[in-house]
Protein backbone atom coordinates (compact mmCIF):
# COMPACT_ATOMS: atom_id res chain seq x y z
CA UNK A 1 0.00 0.00 0.00
CA UNK A 2 1.45 3.38 -1.01
CA UNK A 3 0.53 6.53 0.94
CA UNK A 4 0.26 9.15 -1.79
CA UNK A 5 -0.46 11.94 0.68
CA UNK A 6 2.88 11.12 2.28
CA UNK A 7 4.74 11.08 -1.03
CA UNK A 8 3.23 14.42 -2.07
CA UNK A 9 4.66 15.98 1.07
CA UNK A 10 8.15 14.98 -0.10
CA UNK A 11 8.05 17.32 -3.12
CA UNK A 12 8.38 21.07 -3.42
CA UNK A 13 5.30 22.18 -5.36
CA UNK A 14 4.90 25.95 -5.88
CA UNK A 15 1.82 27.48 -4.30
CA UNK A 16 -1.08 27.82 -6.71
CA UNK A 17 0.37 25.48 -9.35
CA UNK A 18 -1.18 22.26 -10.65
CA UNK A 19 1.77 20.44 -12.15
CA UNK A 20 0.81 18.11 -15.01
CA UNK A 21 4.20 18.06 -16.72
CA UNK A 22 6.14 15.55 -14.67
CA UNK A 23 6.33 13.45 -17.83
CA UNK A 24 8.71 16.11 -19.15
CA UNK A 25 10.49 17.28 -15.98
CA UNK A 26 9.70 16.01 -12.52
CA UNK A 27 9.40 18.51 -9.64
CA UNK A 28 12.03 19.00 -6.96
CA UNK A 29 12.16 16.41 -4.18
CA UNK A 30 12.57 18.42 -0.98
CA UNK A 31 15.52 16.30 0.12
CA UNK A 32 17.42 16.93 -3.12
CA UNK A 33 18.51 20.46 -2.24
CA UNK A 34 20.23 19.42 0.98
CA UNK A 35 21.70 16.30 -0.63
CA UNK A 36 23.21 18.33 -3.47
CA UNK A 37 24.45 20.92 -0.94
CA UNK A 38 26.14 18.09 0.94
CA UNK A 39 27.83 16.93 -2.26
CA UNK A 40 28.98 20.47 -2.99
CA UNK A 41 30.11 21.52 0.48
CA UNK A 42 31.04 18.43 2.49
CA UNK A 43 32.24 16.28 -0.41
CA UNK A 44 33.59 18.49 -3.21
CA UNK A 45 34.39 21.35 -0.82
CA UNK A 46 36.16 19.40 1.93
CA UNK A 47 37.29 16.20 0.21
CA UNK A 48 38.34 17.73 -3.10
CA UNK A 49 39.58 15.04 -5.45
CA UNK A 50 39.63 12.44 -2.69
CA UNK A 51 35.84 12.42 -2.95
CA UNK A 52 36.11 9.94 -5.80
CA UNK A 53 37.16 7.39 -3.17
CA UNK A 54 35.95 8.78 0.14
CA UNK A 55 32.46 9.79 -1.02
CA UNK A 56 32.09 6.85 -3.38
CA UNK A 57 31.59 8.97 -6.48
CA UNK A 58 33.19 6.43 -8.80
CA UNK A 59 30.93 3.59 -7.67
CA UNK A 60 27.69 5.60 -7.77
CA UNK A 61 26.76 4.89 -11.42
CA UNK A 62 26.42 1.20 -10.61
CA UNK A 63 24.85 1.69 -7.18
CA UNK A 64 22.21 4.07 -8.51
CA UNK A 65 21.82 1.97 -11.63
CA UNK A 66 20.81 -1.00 -9.52
CA UNK A 67 18.28 1.10 -7.64
CA UNK A 68 16.67 2.03 -10.95
CA UNK A 69 17.02 -1.58 -12.05
CA UNK A 70 14.78 -2.69 -9.19
CA UNK A 71 12.05 -0.32 -10.44
CA UNK A 72 12.14 -1.72 -13.97
CA UNK A 73 12.68 -5.41 -13.26
CA UNK A 74 16.27 -5.57 -14.47
CA UNK A 75 18.67 -8.25 -13.27
CA UNK A 76 20.90 -7.01 -10.42
CA UNK A 77 24.25 -5.69 -11.60
CA UNK A 78 23.11 -5.01 -15.15
CA UNK A 79 22.04 -1.34 -15.09
CA UNK A 80 24.33 1.69 -14.98
CA UNK A 81 23.77 5.45 -15.19
CA UNK A 82 25.70 8.18 -16.93
CA UNK A 83 25.83 10.44 -19.98
CA UNK A 84 22.64 11.41 -21.83
CA UNK A 85 19.78 9.34 -23.16
CA UNK A 86 20.84 9.96 -26.76
CA UNK A 87 24.29 8.56 -26.00
CA UNK A 88 22.75 5.50 -24.36
CA UNK A 89 20.50 4.97 -27.39
CA UNK A 90 23.57 5.09 -29.61
CA UNK A 91 25.43 2.62 -27.40
CA UNK A 92 22.55 0.18 -27.21
CA UNK A 93 21.76 0.28 -30.92
CA UNK A 94 25.39 -0.06 -31.96
CA UNK A 95 25.88 -3.02 -29.64
CA UNK A 96 22.73 -4.73 -30.87
CA UNK A 97 23.68 -4.27 -34.53
CA UNK A 98 27.12 -5.72 -33.87
CA UNK A 99 25.46 -8.86 -32.53
CA UNK A 100 23.51 -9.26 -35.79
CA UNK A 101 26.22 -8.69 -38.43
CA UNK A 102 24.31 -10.37 -41.26
CA UNK A 103 21.27 -8.10 -41.03
CA UNK A 104 20.98 -4.46 -42.04
CA UNK A 105 17.47 -3.32 -41.11
CA UNK A 106 16.56 -1.27 -38.02
CA UNK A 107 12.80 -1.24 -37.44
CA UNK A 108 11.13 1.56 -35.48
CA UNK A 109 7.87 3.47 -35.54
CA UNK A 110 6.72 6.94 -36.50
CA UNK A 111 5.75 7.64 -32.89
CA UNK A 112 9.29 7.16 -31.63
CA UNK A 113 11.01 10.14 -30.05
CA UNK A 114 12.79 11.98 -32.87
CA UNK A 115 16.13 12.01 -31.05
CA UNK A 116 16.21 8.20 -31.05
CA UNK A 117 15.67 8.21 -34.79
CA UNK A 118 18.32 10.90 -35.26
CA UNK A 119 20.83 8.79 -33.35
CA UNK A 120 20.00 5.81 -35.56
CA UNK A 121 20.50 7.90 -38.70
CA UNK A 122 23.83 9.20 -37.41
CA UNK A 123 24.98 5.72 -36.45
CA UNK A 124 24.07 4.36 -39.88
CA UNK A 125 26.11 7.10 -41.55
CA UNK A 126 29.06 6.52 -39.23
CA UNK A 127 29.01 2.74 -39.67
CA UNK A 128 28.81 2.97 -43.44
CA UNK A 129 27.80 -0.70 -43.69
CA UNK A 130 24.54 -0.35 -45.58
CA UNK A 131 22.17 -0.33 -42.61
CA UNK A 132 18.69 1.07 -43.17
CA UNK A 133 16.21 2.64 -40.73
CA UNK A 134 12.57 1.78 -41.45
CA UNK A 135 9.73 3.46 -39.57
CA UNK A 136 6.12 2.34 -39.72
CA UNK A 137 2.94 3.32 -37.91
CA UNK A 138 2.97 2.10 -34.27
CA UNK A 139 0.11 -0.30 -34.86
CA UNK A 140 1.93 -1.80 -37.87
CA UNK A 141 5.15 -2.74 -36.06
CA UNK A 142 4.19 -6.34 -35.31
CA UNK A 143 3.42 -7.02 -38.99
CA UNK A 144 6.89 -5.83 -40.05
CA UNK A 145 8.98 -8.08 -37.78
CA UNK A 146 10.71 -10.80 -39.79
CA UNK A 147 14.15 -12.33 -40.31
CA UNK A 148 15.33 -9.34 -42.36
CA UNK A 149 15.30 -7.13 -39.24
CA UNK A 150 18.42 -6.80 -37.12
CA UNK A 151 17.07 -4.59 -34.33
CA UNK A 152 13.62 -3.49 -33.20
CA UNK A 153 14.07 -0.05 -31.61
CA UNK A 154 11.00 1.37 -29.86
CA UNK A 155 10.00 3.79 -27.13
CA UNK A 156 7.55 1.89 -24.95
CA UNK A 157 5.26 4.88 -24.37
CA UNK A 158 4.74 7.33 -27.25
CA UNK A 159 5.91 10.76 -26.11
CA UNK A 160 3.05 12.56 -27.89
CA UNK A 161 -0.02 10.38 -27.40
CA UNK A 162 0.90 8.10 -24.51
CA UNK A 163 0.25 5.03 -26.68
CA UNK A 164 1.73 1.99 -24.91
CA UNK A 165 3.50 -0.79 -26.79
CA UNK A 166 3.28 -4.34 -25.44
CA UNK A 167 6.94 -4.87 -24.64
CA UNK A 168 6.66 -8.55 -23.72
CA UNK A 169 4.66 -9.53 -26.81
CA UNK A 170 6.76 -7.56 -29.29
CA UNK A 171 10.02 -8.77 -27.74
CA UNK A 172 8.86 -12.38 -27.92
CA UNK A 173 7.88 -11.93 -31.55
CA UNK A 174 11.21 -10.27 -32.31
CA UNK A 175 13.20 -13.05 -30.67
CA UNK A 176 11.26 -15.67 -32.61
CA UNK A 177 12.56 -14.00 -35.78
CA UNK A 178 16.11 -13.64 -34.46
CA UNK A 179 15.68 -9.89 -33.88
CA UNK A 180 17.23 -8.02 -30.94
CA UNK A 181 15.33 -5.26 -29.12
CA UNK A 182 16.26 -1.79 -27.90
CA UNK A 183 13.57 -0.28 -25.66
CA UNK A 184 13.48 3.35 -24.55
CA UNK A 185 11.76 3.78 -21.16
CA UNK A 186 11.83 7.59 -21.06
CA UNK A 187 8.07 7.71 -20.44
CA UNK A 188 7.83 4.36 -18.64
CA UNK A 189 10.32 4.28 -15.77
CA UNK A 190 8.49 5.51 -12.68
CA UNK A 191 5.20 5.76 -14.56
CA UNK A 192 4.10 2.20 -15.28
CA UNK A 193 5.05 -1.29 -14.18
CA UNK A 194 8.02 -2.61 -16.17
CA UNK A 195 9.58 -6.06 -15.90
CA UNK A 196 12.58 -6.33 -18.20
CA UNK A 197 13.53 -9.78 -16.96
CA UNK A 198 10.09 -11.24 -17.64
CA UNK A 199 9.93 -9.54 -21.03
CA UNK A 200 13.44 -10.77 -21.91
CA UNK A 201 14.32 -7.32 -23.28
CA UNK A 202 17.83 -7.14 -24.75
CA UNK A 203 18.90 -3.51 -24.37
CA UNK A 204 16.99 -0.86 -22.43
CA UNK A 205 17.66 2.85 -21.97
CA UNK A 206 15.88 5.68 -20.20
CA UNK A 207 16.19 9.03 -18.49
CA UNK A 208 15.88 10.06 -14.85
CA UNK A 209 14.59 13.64 -15.06
CA UNK A 210 10.97 12.82 -15.90
CA UNK A 211 8.98 10.50 -13.63
CA UNK A 212 12.08 9.69 -11.55
CA UNK A 213 12.40 13.38 -10.57
CA UNK A 214 16.20 13.72 -10.60
CA UNK A 215 16.23 17.23 -12.07
CA UNK A 216 17.12 18.96 -15.35
CA UNK A 217 20.14 17.41 -17.01
CA UNK A 218 20.01 14.30 -14.82
CA UNK A 219 21.90 11.29 -16.24
CA UNK A 220 20.41 8.52 -18.33
CA UNK A 221 20.56 4.79 -17.66
CA UNK A 222 21.22 1.71 -19.73
CA UNK A 223 20.44 -1.91 -18.90
CA UNK A 224 21.79 -4.92 -20.77
CA UNK A 225 20.35 -8.42 -20.45
CA UNK A 226 22.78 -10.77 -18.66
CA UNK A 227 23.05 -13.02 -21.73
CA UNK A 228 24.60 -10.15 -23.71
CA UNK A 229 26.64 -8.46 -20.99
CA UNK A 230 30.00 -10.05 -21.77
CA UNK A 231 29.48 -10.22 -25.53
CA UNK A 232 28.84 -6.59 -26.42
CA UNK A 233 31.61 -4.24 -27.41
CA UNK A 234 30.32 -0.68 -27.14
CA UNK A 235 30.83 1.68 -30.07
CA UNK A 236 31.64 4.43 -27.54
CA UNK A 237 34.63 2.92 -25.79
CA UNK A 238 35.11 5.57 -23.13
CA UNK A 239 37.82 5.72 -20.50
CA UNK A 240 35.51 4.67 -17.68
CA UNK A 241 34.24 1.71 -19.70
CA UNK A 242 37.78 0.32 -19.73
CA UNK A 243 38.51 -2.74 -17.63
CA UNK A 244 41.25 -0.85 -15.78
CA UNK A 245 40.79 2.92 -16.28
CA UNK A 246 43.67 3.86 -14.02
CA UNK A 247 46.13 1.55 -15.75
CA UNK A 248 46.11 4.18 -18.52
CA UNK A 249 46.72 1.63 -21.23
CA UNK A 250 46.92 2.90 -24.82
CA UNK A 251 44.44 0.29 -26.09
CA UNK A 252 40.85 -0.25 -24.98
CA UNK A 253 39.80 -3.36 -23.08
CA UNK A 254 36.08 -3.51 -22.25
CA UNK A 255 35.15 -3.60 -18.58
CA UNK A 256 33.24 -6.44 -17.01
CA UNK A 257 29.57 -6.65 -17.93
CA UNK A 258 27.58 -3.45 -17.61
CA UNK A 259 30.71 -1.51 -16.62
CA UNK A 260 31.71 -1.41 -20.28
CA UNK A 261 28.66 0.75 -20.96
CA UNK A 262 30.14 3.58 -18.95
CA UNK A 263 31.62 6.36 -21.07
CA UNK A 264 32.40 9.69 -19.43
CA UNK A 265 33.02 11.08 -15.97
CA UNK A 266 30.04 10.54 -13.64
CA UNK A 267 27.96 13.72 -13.05
CA UNK A 268 28.51 13.89 -9.31
CA UNK A 269 26.13 16.71 -8.44
CA UNK A 270 23.32 15.30 -10.56
CA UNK A 271 23.87 11.87 -9.01
CA UNK A 272 23.34 13.45 -5.60
CA UNK A 273 19.94 14.75 -6.73
CA UNK A 274 19.10 11.37 -8.25
CA UNK A 275 20.01 9.62 -5.00
CA UNK A 276 17.58 11.82 -3.08
CA UNK A 277 14.86 11.25 -5.67
CA UNK A 278 15.29 7.48 -5.58
CA UNK A 279 14.88 7.50 -1.80
CA UNK A 280 11.21 8.32 -2.37
CA UNK A 281 10.78 5.23 -4.54
CA UNK A 282 11.91 2.97 -1.70
CA UNK A 283 8.44 3.48 -0.18
CA UNK A 284 6.41 3.20 -3.39
CA UNK A 285 4.71 0.17 -4.93
CA UNK A 286 4.66 0.41 -8.73
CA UNK A 287 1.40 -1.55 -8.98
CA UNK A 288 -0.24 1.05 -6.75
CA UNK A 289 1.24 3.86 -8.84
CA UNK A 290 -0.12 2.32 -12.01
CA UNK A 291 -3.58 1.77 -10.53
CA UNK A 292 -3.80 5.37 -9.31
CA UNK A 293 -2.45 6.66 -12.61
CA UNK A 294 -5.24 4.88 -14.48
CA UNK A 295 -7.80 6.30 -12.05
CA UNK A 296 -6.52 9.84 -12.61
CA UNK A 297 -6.24 9.64 -16.38
CA UNK A 298 -9.69 8.06 -16.68
CA UNK A 299 -11.15 10.84 -14.55
CA UNK A 300 -9.37 13.47 -16.61
CA UNK A 301 -10.65 12.07 -19.91
CA UNK A 302 -14.23 11.83 -18.64
CA UNK A 303 -14.22 15.34 -17.17
CA UNK A 304 -12.61 16.96 -20.23
CA UNK A 305 -14.98 15.27 -22.67
CA UNK A 306 -17.91 16.61 -20.66
CA UNK A 307 -16.60 20.13 -20.13
CA UNK A 308 -14.44 20.76 -23.20
CA UNK A 309 -16.16 19.41 -26.35
CA UNK A 310 -13.84 21.39 -28.66
CA UNK A 311 -10.93 19.12 -27.71
CA UNK A 312 -10.26 15.81 -29.47
CA UNK A 313 -8.69 12.95 -27.54
CA UNK A 314 -5.32 12.02 -29.06
CA UNK A 315 -4.47 9.19 -26.67
CA UNK A 316 -5.76 5.61 -26.59
CA UNK A 317 -9.07 5.43 -24.76
CA UNK A 318 -8.24 2.00 -23.35
CA UNK A 319 -6.12 2.54 -20.23
CA UNK A 320 -4.30 -0.75 -20.84
CA UNK A 321 -2.89 0.76 -24.03
CA UNK A 322 -1.93 4.10 -22.49
CA UNK A 323 0.94 5.26 -20.31
CA UNK A 324 0.56 7.92 -17.61
CA UNK A 325 -0.22 10.84 -19.89
CA UNK A 326 -3.16 12.12 -21.91
CA UNK A 327 -3.04 14.23 -25.05
CA UNK A 328 -5.74 16.37 -26.63
CA UNK A 329 -5.81 18.02 -30.02
CA UNK A 330 -6.86 21.62 -30.64
CA UNK A 331 -6.02 23.82 -33.65
CA UNK A 332 -4.74 26.50 -31.25
CA UNK A 333 -3.11 24.02 -28.91
CA UNK A 334 -0.02 26.13 -28.25
CA UNK A 335 -2.00 29.22 -27.25
CA UNK A 336 -4.38 27.16 -25.12
CA UNK A 337 -1.44 25.64 -23.23
CA UNK A 338 0.15 29.05 -22.66
CA UNK A 339 -3.14 30.35 -21.27
CA UNK A 340 -3.33 27.33 -18.98
CA UNK A 341 0.21 27.89 -17.72
CA UNK A 342 -0.63 31.54 -17.02
CA UNK A 343 -3.48 30.26 -14.83
CA UNK A 344 -1.17 27.89 -12.93
CA UNK A 345 -1.93 24.63 -14.75
CA UNK A 346 1.34 23.43 -16.25
CA UNK A 347 1.28 20.90 -19.06
CA UNK A 348 3.09 21.20 -22.37
CA UNK A 349 2.59 21.38 -26.11
CA UNK A 350 3.86 19.05 -28.82
CA UNK A 351 3.60 19.94 -32.48
CA UNK A 352 1.49 20.18 -34.44
CA UNK A 353 -1.56 20.57 -32.15
CA UNK A 354 -1.06 18.42 -29.05
CA UNK A 355 -1.84 19.55 -25.52
CA UNK A 356 -0.03 17.01 -23.34
CA UNK A 357 -0.74 16.31 -19.67
CA UNK A 358 1.21 13.94 -17.42
CA UNK A 359 -0.22 12.34 -14.28
CA UNK A 360 2.10 11.43 -11.45
CA UNK A 361 0.26 9.96 -8.45
CA UNK A 362 3.20 10.72 -6.17
CA UNK A 363 2.00 14.33 -6.05
CA UNK A 364 -1.20 14.62 -8.15
CA UNK A 365 -4.67 13.58 -6.97
CA UNK A 366 -8.32 13.86 -8.00
CA UNK A 367 -8.65 17.36 -6.54
CA UNK A 368 -5.95 18.68 -8.87
CA UNK A 369 -7.49 16.88 -11.85
CA UNK A 370 -10.92 18.45 -11.35
CA UNK A 371 -9.45 21.91 -10.72
CA UNK A 372 -7.34 21.69 -13.87
CA UNK A 373 -10.37 20.73 -15.99
CA UNK A 374 -12.40 23.66 -14.62
CA UNK A 375 -9.66 26.10 -15.61
CA UNK A 376 -9.25 24.47 -19.03
CA UNK A 377 -13.00 24.73 -19.67
CA UNK A 378 -13.03 28.41 -18.71
CA UNK A 379 -10.15 29.14 -21.10
CA UNK A 380 -11.88 27.36 -23.97
CA UNK A 381 -15.41 28.56 -23.32
CA UNK A 382 -14.33 32.20 -23.13
CA UNK A 383 -11.55 32.04 -25.75
CA UNK A 384 -9.07 33.30 -23.18
CA UNK A 385 -6.29 31.74 -25.22
CA UNK A 386 -6.91 34.21 -28.07
CA UNK A 387 -4.32 36.78 -26.98
CA UNK A 388 -1.08 37.73 -28.78
CA UNK A 389 1.16 36.88 -25.83
CA UNK A 390 -0.13 33.31 -25.78
CA UNK A 391 0.66 32.80 -29.47
CA UNK A 392 4.30 33.96 -29.36
CA UNK A 393 6.38 30.78 -29.50
CA UNK A 394 9.01 30.35 -26.81
CA UNK A 395 12.21 28.36 -27.35
CA UNK A 396 10.87 25.45 -25.28
CA UNK A 397 7.25 24.36 -25.82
Amino acid sequence: MTDFAATKALFHLPEGVIYLDGNSLGPLPKAAASRVAQAVEAEWGEMLITGWNKAGWMAQPGVLGDRIGRLIGAAPGHTVIGDTLSIKVYQALASALALRPGRKLILSDTGNFPSDLYMAEGLIAAFGQGHVLKTVAPEAVADQIDDSVAVLMLTEVDYRTGRLHNMAALTAQAHAAGVLTVWDLAHSAGAIEVDLTAAQADFVVGCTYKYLNAGPGAPAFISVAPRHAEAVRPALSGWLGHEAPFAFEPQYRPGRGIERMRVGTPPVLQMAALEAALDIWEHVDMAAVRARSIELTELFIAEVETACPSLTLNSPRDSARRGSQVAWRHPEGYAVMQALIARGVIGDFRAPDNLRFGFTPLYIGTEEVRAAVAILADILDNRLWDRPEYKARAAVT
